[in-house]
């Protein structure tokens, strides 16, 4: 999908494509970033209405094809033709982007359920409790970006997944939302387009000592 570029609007201000890296959008992110802080460290379940949401946020004030693409998935209403392809790899078709994204929902809120309680809530994990919250942002991360949901946005939602899980458990948000990570960060999404999710997790323990640093 190519998406539309910045048009002209009728009062003579020039919006930001949806896809520039500009300061809109990146005023847009980190105030989504602030309010995924909040909702992490109160601990609210994770959703797919929740992902919804950033999304809408993320794209205000940028120029979208049609108002219809903010918070929606693919193969909603308008939506039922958009497919996407990443460097030659297509996400999930349109058609089958709803059971996938229910899927996806059950099995984050299972183990984040479980996650909880291993985890109290201003506890520090330990090492292996550590290993487990980055397997699941490297899984969460992945499935996203497999799955591509929306018609664009989808690599900055997926990195507020991360972010919004490390949080949860006081570890700091590691991933960049904007400019993109570079480094392995490419590749490995390469590989969770393909379904592997496995590679993210080394690369998402180096971003997270880089962070750290």
């Amino acid at each position: 999908m190519n998406p539309a570029r910045s048009r002209r609007r009728s009062t003579g201000f020039c919006m930001a494509d949806w896809d520039d890296d500009s300061s809109q959008l990146r005023d847009n992110l980190a105030r989504v970033l602030r309010g995924t802080r909040d909702d992490a460290h109160r601990r609210r379940p994770p959703s797919l209405e929740t992902a919804r949401q950033w999304h809408v946020e993320i794209m205000q004030g940028l120029d979208l094809p049609a108002p219809k693409y903010a918070g929606a998935f693919r193969g909603e209403s308008g939506l039922e033709q958009v497919q996407v392809r990443i460097d030659g790899h297509y996400g999930t078709p349109a058609r089958r982007v709803a059971a996938e994204l229910q899927d996806f929902e059950s099995v984050l809120q299972r183990v984040i359920a479980r996650l909880d309680e291993l985890i109290p809530k201003d506890a520090e994990p330990d090492s292996d409790q550590l290993a487990a919250i980055i397997e699941v942002c490297a899984w969460a991360h992945a499935e996203w970006v497999r799955i591509h949901p929306f018609a664009n946005g989808n690599g900055r939602t997926a990195r507020l997944w991360v972010n919004s899980i490390a949080m949860r458990y006081g570890v700091p948000p590691f991933l960049s939302l904007r400019p993109r990570p570079a480094e392995s960060y490419p590749s490995v999404c390469a590989k969770a387009m393909q379904g592997d999710w496995e590679s993210t997790v080394p690369a998402f323990l180096e971003f997270l000592s880089q962070f750290c640093e």
